[in-house]
Order: structure tokens, then sequence, then C-alpha cells
């Protein structure tokens, strides 16, 4: 009876004693909430909701970058883009209706052989043997080379004239293609169109000082051999036997005195 009185007495004792020993665990284990099977972890749930939004985060500054990128592509393809209008067409033809009026020059034309050969056939010394009739023969030649060249000059100068209205048409297209450009490159190709344009105007120019000057020169030798000529027409009118012969004028009919 007393050993039995002993048992329910150690067996209390460690139903008192299993609630202390097992307090610690429940301390330290970390509080969940259960809904039926689904446990609740209110810690891992902060944690991935930071893990979310600094995700979010990083995709925004992706993305903000590939904007930045983007447009940087749109604007080098904008300096890149070619000037969709050319006036080198225009400003060629111009260029080639004053060379084909300079290569249409009359008698001596703008080549340094032929104009040696002119000016040692006639514009040189005047031969002292030629006849007459070959001394006029030349004086006309040499009158009609300073016709020319003059005529030449007019028509050089209505040509440049006629490519004034070309040229302003083609101003106004470039200046406006410039104002309009997109980029750094059209802006380019426009300035340089621009100096195309300057480059033709003064061949222009240059072909009037050309053409002008072909014809001044041209008047300047004429006179130059017509005083040459001159001095030899007059040296055989006062050479003995072959110019001047004095001799007895007539003036009335004795007879009929």
């Amino acid at each position: 009876m007393t050993s039995r009185r002993s048992l329910h007495v150690r067996f209390a004792a460690v139903l008192l004693a299993a609630p202390i020993a097992l307090s610690p665990i429940f301390v330290t284990t970390p509080a969940h909430a259960q809904f039926g099977r689904i446990v609740f972890d209110p810690s891992n749930y902060a944690q991935n909701i930071l893990t979310a939004a600094r995700t979010l985060q990083s995709v925004n500054q992706q993305i903000t970058q590939l904007q930045n990128e983007a447009t940087m592509l749109i604007n080098q393809a904008r300096n890149l883009a070619s000037l969709p209008y050319s006036s080198l067409q225009q400003l060629q033809q111009s260029v080639q209706r004053t060379q084909q009026l300079l290569s249409q020059a009359q008698n001596i034309a703008f080549d340094v052989q032929q104009i040696d050969r002119a000016f040692q056939q006639q514009y040189g010394n005047i031969s002292m043997s030629a006849s007459d009739s070959q001394l006029v023969s030349d004086a006309r030649s040499r009158w009609q080379n300073t016709v020319g060249g003059l005529q030449d000059a007019m028509k050089v100068q209505a040509g440049v004239v006629g490519n004034i209205d070309t040229n302003r048409a083609q101003m106004s297209a470039l200046v406006g293609s410039s104002q309009s450009a997109t980029g750094a490159l059209q802006a380019t190709q426009a300035g340089n169109q621009l100096l195309a344009l300057q480059a033709q105007q003064l061949a222009d120019l240059t072909a009037v000082v050309a053409a002008n000057g072909r014809a001044q020169a041209l008047t300047e030798a004429e006179r130059a051999a017509a005083a040459e000529q001159g001095r030899e027409q007059r040296r055989r009118f006062l050479t003995p036997g072959t110019g001047y012969q004095p001799g007895n004028a007539q003036m009335f009919n004795n007879g009929n005195n």
C-alpha cells in the first residue's frame, strides 16, 4: 500500500515539472498564425515584400536606362539622316551652260596654242613684203576677231545673268533645308551645297572676267597691229619710186582760154 502511494506521488511530481521544462521552447519559437492547414509567417511575408520592392525598383531603373538608350539611338539616327534635297544637278547645268558659251568663242578660242598661232600670224610684225591687198585683208581679219570677242563677252554676260534666277531658287531651297534640318548631317550637307552654289557663282564671275578680258585684249592687240601696219603703209607711201611721185597738175584746160 505504501509503495503504491509513493508511485502516485512521483507521477504527480513529473506532471507538475513538465510545463516548467517545456516553457522555454514555446517562448523562443516565432509566432505563427494558422488558418486551417495554412501557416502564416509575418517575418517571412515582410521579407518577401521588401524583396519585391527592390526588384520593382531595379526593373524601373532598367526601363529608364532603355528609354535613355532609345532616345540616344533616335538622336543618332537623326544626326545620320541624309538631306532629302540636292541642288547638284541644277548647279552642274548652270556650269555647263557657261562652259558652252566659253567654248563657242569665235576665231580665237580660249586655247594657249591657238592664241600663240593667231598672234604670230595676225598680230606680229607686219611683213614688209606683203601686198597692199594682204595688209587690208589682215586688218579686216583682226577687226573681225575684235568684234567676235566683244560679242562673245556679251553672250557670256547674258548667260551668267540667266543663271541668277536659278541660283536664287536654289539658295532659297537650301536655306530652307538648312533651317529645317533634323540632324547634324543634314545641316552639314545643306551647308556644303550652299558652298557649292557659291563656287558656281564664282565660276560664272570668272567666266565673265575672262570673256571681258579676252575682248579687251583683242581690242588692244588690233590697235597695236593697226599702228604697226600704219607705219608700214606710211613708209611705202613715202619711199621714192614706189610711193608718191610729184608732178604737174593741170587744173584748167589752157586750150579753151
